[in-house]
């Protein structure tokens, strides 16, 4: 790695908008070359920087870890993989690995579930797949299917992670539904009430508008630092992750 900035692992993680567990596992599956070590402190560069941004990117995009490695070779060897697959700019938009014409056959998408009970009727339920045909389905949600993929990339069992899935899309519709309540009560009913206006629906589109926006960065917030808050208060689980930052 070449000379420049340094950073902990912490401040790894923070400076790639990624997690000190994110950065365990790309050691642990060797997509990350080891830090620097000085004493009981690994120490991390620039390159550390882009590649851990790179992973997090391609991960995004739904390419597994096994395939980022191999991917990572070409990185190695002096290839710039972030030019190469359009993912250096960490403020370029991302599109999807799966996409609404990504397809799998009905008889892969049941194996793949097959150890899980009803899986292949829960997955479909989820809204991740659609039916083409009867041999063949697509990813009709890339959302729910890029957090399946990215669950099953970190190790968590499919069982597990379509269970996860399924509490996730659960927990959001709560929310949705509350902030749809929410925009009845305080935005509906003061248009109602008023002359119905251009300027009174421009309000209340306004209005509407944002509290669509409110809970997605409400909430990523707030589930992170709960999560934090939790992982704290898991003495086992914080010392061995902290043990050489």
């Amino acid at each position: 790695m070449t000379a420049g900035p340094e950073y902990t692992i912490d401040e790894l993680a923070r400076a790639a908008d990624s997690t000190v567990r994110s950065v365990r596992v790309y050691h642990e599956r060797g997509v990350l070359p080891p830090p620097d070590v000085r004493g009981r402190t690994g120490y991390y560069g620039a390159e550390h920087l882009n590649r851990v941004r790179t992973i997090s990117r391609l991960l995004d995009r739904g390419i597994k870890l096994n395939g980022i490695k191999e991917l990572l070779a070409a990185f190695d060897r002096g290839d710039d993989l972030g030019d190469l697959l359009g993912v250096s700019d960490p403020n370029q938009s991302m599109t999807p690995a799966h996409t609404d014409e990504a397809t799998i056959t009905a008889a892969d998408l049941q194996n793949r579930f097959a150890g899980v009970p009803n899986g292949f009727a829960r997955v479909v339920a989820t809204g991740a797949f659609e039916p083409v045909d009867a041999t063949t389905y697509r990813v009709a949600d890339p959302v729910v299917a890029g957090l399946l993929d990215q669950l099953e990339n970190i190790g968590v069992p499919i069982a597990d992670a379509l269970h996860e899935a399924e509490r996730m899309k659960a927990d959001c519709d709560r929310i949705s539904r509350r902030v749809v309540d929410l925009a009845r009560e305080h935005a509906w009913e003061r248009y109602a009430d008023s002359d119905r206006t251009p300027q009174d629906l421009t309000d209340l589109t306004a209005r509407v508008d944002i509290l669509r926006s409110i809970p997605g960065r409400a909430t990523a917030d707030l589930v992170s630092r709960s999560i934090d808050r939790y992982l704290a208060q898991d003495t086992e689980l914080s010392t061995v992750i902290h043990s050489d930052s």
